[in-house]
């Protein structure tokens, strides 16, 4: 803010250096002078502040705010502000996300709610919104990125009648020190292209900013990067040739063109993130508590039959039956029993909660980590229902859209590595959980007959890992003759139906 006090009748000098200073530009004009009423007591003149001009009286004071100037294109900055978007909390003790992929670009016009990207912290993916409607000035972090919550992902435009006040659209113009549309377009999230041609530019230590890019939209492509490379002797002509005829992302293949020309290939680091975090604390907080293990076998003729015989009666093209709903529904009414495997245990107040409902988890693996969301109240749910919402959250992990809701809230929790392969596996609890299940593969076995006579079935083999500073071994033992008894003869599943 510029004070200037002068008399109405001011030497010219006085006049035209005041006119100067509230002249309004014709591209980004200031809010108009402002008139305050004279004080009476004195105030320091602004006598040798502006040269050449005389002592000036006091009769009025006029205020001008300072201008602050920005190279970044403003259109209708007069009537319109900037926002900050920044990243919002996404759930309990979330600090920050990594950034997954954006929705929008700069200069793209949004509307209310519209989603902007995608963000995952160590719980969940979420999708942040914009709650103005207005045009997408600047976007401050690129893909991969981790950002902390209440950190600004990116500035907007919007109308003036969104802003708290019309001086805060003013006081939210970028400094000096922002940064310029120029060196905007030097920020990475700028430039497109797939991870894949950012490791190789990684590899020759080129800057992807400089690289022209030659595909769709811009798009920098592999034989961009070794032809930079080329350019500027980093990669000899007939190896850029050989690298340019190899397929990114063919396991068969060197993953890089230095492999290619005879050079010893280099270690990768990769950071873990998302999920792959949630593991590593899970993991490590989990390998503290004492396990301890019970294998059993279980015939699992009956359910084949059961579960082919829900395959050739299937009605429904978007339902696709499998053995692990009947397991889930078999396993939920065991828990009736024995409610103890369905608890959690609470270390600081050494409490055991014995939870109400059966929300039973499943260990999935997706391509950004192991996840175990889980299905809700099992035990009011019939098989048709469990196998839809499994269908659901498969999906929902595969594409990685799963909420907080359905990773959280878990009771007890089946790891189908049998579905991959494999007898058994020693499975790490799930903490709080006190049980986890590991399911191995349904194979064909020879089974004896009291007679001697040999006849093959169906057999599956189950290890149990359970928290033995809750659980016991008989406990466990019994448990398992329960769960046993309902998979063996699945038709005894139907005593409990209840009518929806």
């Amino acid at each position: 803010m510029i004070a200037l006090r002068i008399r109405r009748h001011s030497p010219p000098a006085a006049a035209s250096y005041l006119r100067c200073l509230i002249a309004p530009r014709s591209d980004h004009p200031p809010p108009p002078a402002q008139f305050i009423a004279p004080r009476r007591r004195p105030v320091a003149s602004f006598a040798g502040f502006i040269p050449g001009v005389p002592q000036l009286g006091i009769d009025c004071l006029y205020t001008v705010s300072a201008r602050r100037f920005s190279s970044v294109t403003l259109e209708d900055v007069p009537v319109q502000g900037i926002v900050d978007v920044p990243l919002a909390q996404t759930g309990e003790g979330i600090a920050e996300c990594e950034l997954i992929r954006w929705f929008v670009q700069e200069g793209d016009l949004i509307e209310e709610f519209q989603p902007l990207c995608e963000v995952q912290s160590d719980k969940a993916t979420v999708e942040i919104t914009s709650r103005y409607k207005g045009k997408i000035l600047q976007i401050t972090y690129a893909t991969g990125d981790i950002v902390k919550v209440g950190e600004t992902l990116l500035k907007m435009i919007v109308e003036d009648d969104q802003l708290p006040s019309r001086t805060a659209a003013y006081d939210s113009l970028p400094t000096p020190s922002s940064p310029t549309s120029e060196t905007l377009k030097t920020r990475k999230c700028g430039v497109l292209s797939t991870p894949a041609v950012r490791g190789l530019a990684k590899e020759y230590g080129i800057d992807i900013t400089d690289v022209h890019g030659t595909g769709k939209d811009g798009r920098v492509l592999r034989e961009d990067i070794l032809k930079y490379a080329t350019d500027r002797g980093l990669l000899g002509e007939s190896a850029a040739n050989s690298s340019i005829g190899l397929e990114s992302g063919d396991p068969r293949t060197p993953q890089n063109a230095s492999t290619a020309v005879g050079q010893l290939p280099e270690d990768e680091i990769i950071p873990l993130r998302g999920f792959q975090r949630t593991m590593v604390k899970s993991m490590s907080a989990a390998a503290k508590v004492p396990h301890f293990y019970y294998v059993e076998e279980i015939n699992c003729d009956a359910l084949v039959e059961l579960k082919a015989s829900f395959q050739e009666n299937n009605k429904d093209n978007n339902v696709k039956h499998t053995f692990l709903p009947l397991l889930v529904k078999a396993l939920s009414m065991a828990l009736r029993e024995y409610p103890l495997m369905n608890s959690c245990f609470n270390e600081d107040s050494l409490e055991v909660i014995l939870k109400a409902s059966h929300n039973i988890g499943i260990a999935m693996a997706t391509p950004t980590g192991l996840v175990v969301p889980n299905i809700k109240n099992v035990q009011s749910l019939s098989i048709l229902e469990i196998t839809k919402e499994l269908a659901r959250l498969q999906h929902c992990a595969l594409n990685n859209k799963l909420n907080l809701e359905d990773i959280s809230g878990g009771t007890i929790t089946l790891s189908n590595i049998g579905s991959i392969g494999g007898k058994f596996g020693s499975p790490i609890l799930n903490l709080p959980e006190v049980s986890i299940i590991a399911l191995g593969r349904i194979q064909k076995a020879a089974n004896f007959t009291e007679d001697g006579d040999v006849y093959p079935v169906s057999m599956m083999t189950v290890n149990i890992g359970s928290d033995h500073r809750v659980l016991d071994g008989a406990t466990v033992a019994r448990f398992c003759n329960e769960w046993k008894q309902y998979i063996e003869n699945p038709e005894s599943l139907l005593l409990y139906l209840r009518q929806g």
